[in-house]
């Protein structure tokens, strides 16, 4: 174990920046930390073990970065993320900036270059000014020099991520800083525990006497979930809003399971038409962003025909798309608090022929969905695929589900029930790939629960390495790559007539299952929906890491899935 105080000469104890920077983090009762180790911040991973944290050490800094982040939106603390400096700062940056645009609270701590050579480029070992290039891809950054000032920075940068709408921060750690000595007691006491980080913000009264006039003057009002809204952690109060209004809602991906996506008054087997029809949509944790089309266009009917009630956290939101009728800023807690106390006990739920109307469209639609989801092709197609994970989350429903990919994304969010909040974790605001086994990783270290991880063969590629990672925390984590051959599908050629395959062709008959073998895990070669269930089941039961290779049909699903339309030369084939 590494000492943690260092007597002097004349026998003052002492303390250093390394245990400085341990002490501080568990003091607010942080005790895990995503990173990978190398100069100069190995010794502090080694340190902090030996203090009693829990230290997981991934293959790539961005993949420690993301397992931060989905920590930080599972526990509403920040996820620290620890990495090198120049080249490891630079890979965990997409995930500071990620987590920053999903509102998920993280700390990217990174260790970097003297300021005095960086400042004069005089050529040090990855001389960077770190600082500077994260300011804007981050809610804040700060530089600490000097030990002293640890417990300060430490303090600020635990501030600044969860409070107000969440973010990453990004804070510098100068080599030198960690074998700067000081006074221990002087030390300890210049250390801060951070009070009421996230303080509530209530809403004004007449914003909430606003926003109940609006929704009791609506015809066919609809409540739209957001992953603000699971992460929030008001989740009695939201089934009580949901309930008392009987105000049909669509909770978007990351939200499912907040409510359970079987509950009577879930709309999102009839998406589509509630987002047309609805007169009053009220935003809860949900921006007008383009996953909802920015509020505009033909997703929602008819141009000018609804008005919102928008509640959210950062005044600047509002308006910032469409014209929003009545805004509701405060912590997502207290405004559905409020709400629910302004209801009072005579409250008027929506007309008979509105709900009755998504009904209908609902029965219809998931009968269409349960006939497709019975059929067995030769080879598996996502339908028959997904189903069996389907039956596994029904049967499990703390099982932890992350998901990335194309077409692997869009059909599994739209056939695999949630039925308990924080349960979902994808690729989020940004879309992006890669998020995949960093977000497992945290979901396993985070909850101690089963984790099913989701994957498109293409997906599963930005990640794949930390497989290893996995097997060495001997994490419960099943990972099925839906493996089609290719971005997209395996189906595309190459025009030019030459030796390359396409762009978007893989390797045919890749077997993904033999990677994970390499490390001691389980790898299963699935062909069929009986394979696929006897494996998912054995997994799950068992709690070892596992891969599964789903062989699915490399013609199945579309290009670009659901965004054709942000693809132009997939949009002009359609």
């Amino acid at each position: 174990m590494a000492e943690k105080i260092v007597t002097e000469s004349n026998n003052n104890p002492t303390i250093d920046g390394f245990h400085l920077v341990i002490e501080a983090l568990k003091l607010n009762d942080i005790h895990t930390i995503f990173g990978l180790p190398g100069i100069p911040i190995t010794d502090l991973t080694r340190m902090a073990q030996a203090e009693g944290m829990r230290v997981i050490s991934f293959r790539h800094e961005q993949h420690a970065g993301n397992a931060a982040a989905a920590a930080g939106f599972l526990t509403q603390k920040p996820g620290i993320c620890l990495t090198v400096s120049a080249p490891g700062f630079l890979n965990g940056l997409t995930s500071l900036a990620n987590a920053t645009v999903n509102c998920f609270p993280m700390i990217l701590i990174s260790g970097s270059s003297e300021r005095e050579i960086v400042d004069l480029q005089q050529g040090d070992y990855e001389e960077m000014d770190q600082l500077a290039i994260a300011k804007p891809l981050c809610k804040a950054a700060y530089r600490v020099l000097h030990a002293q000032d640890i417990g300060v920075g430490i303090a600020r940068a635990i501030r600044s991520a969860v409070s107000g709408r969440p973010g990453g921060v990004y804070l510098d750690f100068p080599a030198k800083l960690f074998s700067q000595t000081m006074d221990a007691l002087d030390g300890r006491q210049s250390l801060i525990k951070v009070v009421d980080p996230a303080p509530r913000q209530i809403p004004a009264a007449d914003a909430v006497q606003r926003a109940l006039d609006l929704l009791k003057s609506a015809k066919r009002p609809l409540i739209l979930l957001g992953k603000g809204a699971a992460y929030a952690q008001a989740d009695a109060d939201i089934l009580s809003l949901v309930e008392k209004t009987g105000i049909p809602y669509l909770p978007m991906s990351m939200a499912k399971g907040l409510l359970p996506d079987t509950h009577p008054q879930s709309a999102s087997a009839a998406r589509s038409y509630v987002l047309a029809e609805a007169d009053v949509v009220m935003l809860v944790g949900a921006r007008l962003n383009w996953l909802l089309s920015h509020g505009k266009g033909k997703t929602w009917g008819a141009p000018n025909a609804k008005q919102f009630i928008q509640i959210d956290i950062e005044p600047k939101e509002i308006d910032s798309n469409v014209a929003i009728a009545a805004p509701l800023i405060g912590d997502i807690g207290s405004c559905v608090s409020a709400l629910l106390a302004g209801m009072g006990s005579n409250w008027t739920k929506p007309p008979l022929e509105w709900t009755k109307g998504i009904f209908e469209r609902k029965e219809k639609n998931l009968s269409k969905m349960a006939a497709t989801l019975a059929l067995n092709p030769s080879p598996m197609n996502f339908h028959s695929a997904l189903a069996v994970v389907r039956n596994m989350v029904a049967a499990r429903p703390d099982i932890m589900v992350i998901n990335e990919g194309a077409n692997t994304l869009d059909f599994t969010r739209s056939i695999v029930d949630m039925y308990e909040p924080r349960k979902r974790l994808d690729v989020g605001t940004w879309g992006i790939m890669g998020i995949g086994m960093g977000f497992a990783v945290a979901a396993a270290v985070v909850t101690n629960k089963p984790v099913i991880a989701i994957e498109g063969d293409s997906a599963f590629g930005f990640s794949g390495m930390e497989i290893e990672t996995i097997c060495r925390y001997n994490l419960p984590v099943c990972v099925v790559v839906f493996n089609n051959n290719g971005v997209y599908g395996g189906m595309d050629v190459n025009t030019s007539g030459g030796n390359d395959v396409a762009p978007t062709v893989f390797v045919k008959g890749a077997r993904y299952d033999k990677i994970i073998e390499a490390f001691g895990g389980v790898g299963v070669h699935a062909t069929n929906p009986h394979e696929l269930s006897v494996a998912l089941h054995e997994a799950i039961s068992s709690g070892r890491p596992t891969l599964i290779n789903a062989v699915i049909d490399e013609s199945a699903g579309t290009e670009s899935g659901r965004i054709t339309k942000l693809n132009p030369q997939a949009a002009s084939k359609t």
